[in-house]
């Protein structure tokens, strides 16, 4: 079943790359320009997440793809000693960074805290100092309140961090948001414990175009 589904993503890959699709919406998000972000959705389907899914699909792989890896090895373990409240793990050549909404905004707010910034502003330490990656921001909510209202507040709540990291010098050519409201939770919605876990902010750093040329 694995080998199944990572060969179906292999063909959609290989399918957006040959027609050099700009973007792609799925569940009425939309997600931005470039390869990766742009079948993120698509892929999500498959691994559950679109953050994940924008990573898988910039696969590099070769010697390229050793000295990505190796670089994103390193900026990992900054950010995570850089930002202890997140969780930040190694998916494929790429990095997904997950931030607990309650770690950047009041509940059912759009508004960064100002005392929740260095969260952000580290994170914009990090890119500015990697500055071959491009970054795919996912805002995710519970499944409290009605869809439209929930994936409108998702995804103004992944603007806020874009336009965050580009106060702090992260260029907007690199920042692409999407929202995704309650369409993809990770815990049950039916405790409380359950929908905090699901009202997160995920962030999707990959190679950019550029660094994935041979």
């Amino acid at each position: 079943m694995i080998r199944q589904q990572l060969s179906r993503i292999a063909l959609v890959a290989i399918g957006f790359s040959v027609v050099g699709c700009a973007s792609s919406k799925q569940g009425g998000a939309a997600i931005g320009a470039g390869v990766g972000a742009g079948i993120g959705g698509i892929i999500g389907n498959q691994t559950g997440s679109t953050a994940r899914g924008a990573i898988i699909g910039a696969v590099v792989g070769g010697a390229a793809g050793a000295v990505i890896g190796h670089q994103m090895d390193q900026q990992a373990k900054e950010i995570q000693l850089a930002i202890p409240g997140a969780t930040v793990e190694r998916v494929g050549e790429g990095i997904q960074v997950t931030f607990a909404s309650g770690l950047l905004y009041d509940f059912d707010s759009d508004q960064v805290r100002p005392d929740a910034a260095s969260n952000l502003r580290n994170l914009a330490a990090s890119l500015k100092k990697y500055p071959e990656t491009d970054v795919l921001i996912v805002g995710h909510t519970d499944a409290v309140g009605a869809d439209d209202y929930n994936s409108r507040l998702s995804e103004q709540r992944a603007t806020a961090a874009s336009r965050f990291l580009g106060t702090e010098g992260v260029p907007s050519s690199r920042l692409r948001t999407s929202g995704r409201g309650e369409l993809e939770p990770i815990a049950t919605n039916e405790t409380e414990a359950g929908r905090q876990a699901n009202r997160r902010i995920e962030v999707a750093i990959l190679a950019s175009a550029a660094a994935r040329r041979p």
